[in-house]
Parts: C-alpha cells; structure tokens; sequence
C-alpha cells in the first residue's frame, strides 16, 4: 500500500510538514521556539536570528486554525505550480517571498511580529493566476485576483485593527506575480 504512496510535490509537502513541526515544538514549549525562531520582528540586527527569522517566519503559525488555513490552500496550489515551473524555482519564490515580507514587517510595522504562511499562499494565487498566460494577453483570472485580494487587503489593511498582516499578503501577490511573469519568460526562451 505504501508503495503506492509518491511524495509528489517535495517543496510544498515538505514546507507543510516542516510547519507542522515548527507547529508542534511551539506548543511543546509554550511558543517560546515560535517566537525565537518562527516569528519575525522588529530586532537588533547584531543578533544573529534576526537573519533566521527574516526567512523562518513563513514556517511558524499561531494555532492549528491558522496552520490549517495555510496549509489547505498551499496543498492545493502549490504541487501543480511545482509540477509547471520545477522545485527549484518554487522554493526561490518562497523564499524570496519570505525575505520581502520579513523585511517589510521589520521595517514598516515595528513593534508587532509576523509569522505564517499566508504571504507565500498569496504568492501562489498570484502565480497561479498567470498559468493561462497567452502571450500578448493579460488573463481575465488575473484581474480578479489583484482586485479581489490585493485590492481587498489594500482595504483590509487601511480599515482593520486585526492582527492579520494585509502587508505580508499584498507582497506575497507582488511576488506571485513576478515569479510567475519571471518564469514564464524563462520557460519561452527553453
């Protein structure tokens, strides 16, 4: 029965799993790991996890519910963005994605931590949205996205005291939509 059993999709199988473990240890110690290590933050850039954090908070998540709601949508996503544009060039989008985010929270939302997947989630909205991409044409998919996510965090973000960050979430579409025009254009050229 096992044998049946592929582990398709390496990127995005393994960053779920690597976030249920990041998920796990949080609890295990009270989410004092989470915070060290998964959660990014306004921090002295002489300590040296400031570095870590900048691309680990993608892996960290507050409870299960948020966990979850990353998880289904990346586990949807992201193997048929993988299958399209190869492992290597997804985890770069991720990690990418994680930088910008992780910066941004650093620099323009001081005083209040970031952590969790939903960036790179946006990020695969955006890259998925450019799959029906012909060439001269802007996909009508595309649109939607901007308008209805982006436009809706731009208004989320303006109007809402939450505590979700609309900034990780309009930089993950940015990112999407690069990675995906960036990709696109290298696999013409091939």
């Amino acid at each position: 029965m096992f044998k049946k059993i592929q582990y398709n999709s390496p990127v995005v199988l393994t960053f779920a799993l690597l976030s249920l473990g990041v998920l796990l240890l949080g609890e295990l110690t009270g989410g004092y790991t989470t915070r060290l290590l998964f959660c990014v933050y306004s921090s002295p850039l002489t300590d040296p996890l400031t570095y870590i954090r900048v691309f680990t908070h993608v892996l960290g998540h507050a409870d299960y519910q948020h966990y979850l709601s990353n998880m289904l949508l990346l586990l949807v996503i992201g193997p048929q963005l993988e299958e399209r544009y190869g492992s290597k060039p997804l985890l770069s989008a991720i990690a990418v994605t994680a930088l910008i985010s992780g910066l941004g929270q650093m620099i323009f939302c001081r005083g209040i931590g970031l952590l969790g997947a939903s960036g790179v989630v946006f990020m695969m909205i955006s890259m998925a949205s450019l799959g029906g991409m012909k060439k001269g044409k802007i996909p009508l998919t595309l649109i939607f996205v901007a308008v209805f996510y982006i436009g809706g965090e731009i208004v989320s973000g303006l109007s809402s005291g939450d505590d979700i960050s609309q900034m990780a979430h309009i930089v993950g579409g940015i990112c999407g939509a690069a990675a995906g025009l960036g990709l696109r254009r290298k696999k013409r050229k091939t």
